[in-house]
């Protein structure tokens, strides 16, 4: 019974996860920063073993190069709602006062 109960939190997670606008999901920005960090340490590690091949660190540069941008279109998006949100409230505050006012 608690192995049903397992799989339906693990469907819900991916549902929720894989639905439109859930780039902002701290859990999923928080796998996301896992995954950039486990990378980011296997280069580390074989830039050690390979005592410092060049590749290797170009890729290193890439990959935070790619976690940098990621991190900033989340902060991107993060802003564009709360403007967005601003612009809605205002608009509705101007529907109001213009029913008020009929």
């Amino acid at each position: 019974m608690t192995h049903d109960n397992s799989e339906s939190e693990d469907t819900s997670f991916f549902s929720n996860i894989l639905q439109p606008g859930s780039s902002l999901h701290p859990t999923f920005l928080l796998i996301v920063d896992c995954a950039f960090l486990i990378l980011l340490l296997v280069f580390v590690t074989l830039a050690f073993l390979t005592r410092g091949n060049l590749h290797i660190f170009a890729l290193i540069v890439i990959e935070l190069g790619l976690w940098g941008s990621v991190k900033w279109f989340v902060n991107e998006l993060k802003r564009m709602q709360v403007v967005e949100r601003e612009q809605n409230k205002g608009e509705q505050s101007e529907n109001v006062a213009a029913k008020k006012t009929l």
